[in-house]
Formats: structure tokens, sequence, C-alpha cells
């Protein structure tokens, strides 16, 4: 209670740019958001920037995904990969709000929310929530459509290393079967169009490990939307 009404003060008080430290600003100034945001054509199924983005790049088209598409609103770099870790790991989920708009701003993510059935977050573990405190994902999910997101649809059910601590040949074995859907929900899954959330894409393993397991459950169409990709995934 203490901690929204907080929140809710704080959104009013000035503040500066976190990129640029513009005062008073938002927490990422337009100027900011024109010079490190701008939108760049992406591959429709791994959203890796590409230099055409009328269809997949060369490595999605040889090999089967069980994403129909994945958005991206940013690269992860400079500065956004410092604003990531502040919102992750260092409990500041406020940036939701900012990210989600950036999120909502990028090409056609608006078209792909409006299509979805439901909005899914990815999981965490209950190890890693209990140590976090809250799942990033979520917090981004009830941002970006808080009628449709849905907590605990999706579960984690296996604790598995940290995929940034692994090379990416490991990590989809890492995340194999960690992921499943509360049977209670399958019903309002099956043939559904879902949206998968999440702050940061790497490898794109757990993302499509929680795809194939919503396929499995009869979900008809999986979409990825993440704040940021890394273009050097290795």
């Amino acid at each position: 209670m203490i901690f929204s009404l907080f929140q809710g003060v704080a959104a009013h008080l000035p503040s500066r740019c976190a990129v640029c430290h513009a005062w008073p600003g938002q927490p990422v100034c337009e100027d900011c958001i024109g010079l490190f945001a701008q939108p760049r054509p992406r591959c429709t199924l791994c959203a890796l920037v590409v230099a055409d983005d009328s269809q997949p790049c060369s490595a999605c088209q040889a090999a089967a995904s069980p994403l129909d598409a994945a958005l991206a609103a940013v690269s992860y770099g400079y500065p956004w990969a410092g604003l990531v870790q502040e919102f992750k790991f260092r409990a500041q989920p406020a940036w939701a709000r900012s990210m989600a708009l950036l999120m909502r701003s990028a090409p056609w993510v608006e078209p792909a929310l409006d299509a979805a059935d439901w909005v899914l977050p990815m999981p965490l573990s209950t190890q890693r929530l209990q140590s976090r405190g809250f799942n990033q994902a979520w917090q981004l999910a009830k941002e970006l459509s808080p009628a449709k997101a849905r907590a605990q649809w999706l579960l984690r059910i296996r604790d598995t290393p940290a995929q940034s601590s692994l090379a990416r040949k490991e990590r989809l074995s890492n995340v194999a079967h960690a992921f499943a859907i509360d049977p209670l929900r399958q019903r309002d899954l099956e043939g559904k169009n879902v949206i998968l959330v999440d702050d940061v894409m790497t490898s794109g393993a757990s993302l499509r490990a929680a795809a194939q397991a919503l396929r499995q459950a009869g979900v008809g169409q999986v979409t990825a939307l993440v704040f940021a990709r890394a273009e050097h995934p290795d």
C-alpha cells in the first residue's frame, strides 16, 4: 500500500532523463528516444536486425520455429542494456511503463496486440521469483495489455541456470521441458492467438521452448514480443 502510494506520488514529481540527464524530463526524453530507439528492419521470426524485413532471415528460413513472429522495440545495447539491468536486477519495476510505451511504438506491435486473445509473460521459477521479488515480464505484459494479460497460465516447472551463463549451444537444452500450461487453462488457450512477453531476447531459446509448450497445448498462433533484442547472441 505504501509502495503503491509512493509510486503514484513519484509519477507526478519532476525527473531527469535516465540517458542524457536532461532536467526536467521523462524517464527517457523524446530526444533520446529519437536518437536511440529508431525502428529498424527486423527478421519476422527472430527479430534480429536485417537489411529487408519483408521475409525471415536466412537462418530462420532454414529452421522450423514454434513462433509465428517475433517483435522487438530496440537492440540490446547502449543505453537500453543499462536500463534493463536497473529494471530487472535493482528492483525498479516502475520502468515497465516506459518500456511498454516504447514496445507499443515499434512496428507491427499495436496490430499484434489488437489481434491477440491473450498476452502471457515469460514465467520465472519459484526460486528466481522469490530472489528477485517480481517478474519483469509480467510487469511489461500488464502495461502492454491489462485486459488480456494473464499471469500463471504459462508456468516454469523447472529451475535452470541463467541463460546468460551458458554458451548458445547449451541454452536450448537448458530450457527443454522447463515450461508447461496450467491444466485448468488449457481450454482457454486452445486455438487462440497468444503473445509471449519478455524483456530481452538473446538466443531466443527460452521463448521458443515456451512457445513449444503453448503449441502442444493447442495454441493457434504464438508471437514473441520483447523490449530488447541482442544482436550478437553468442
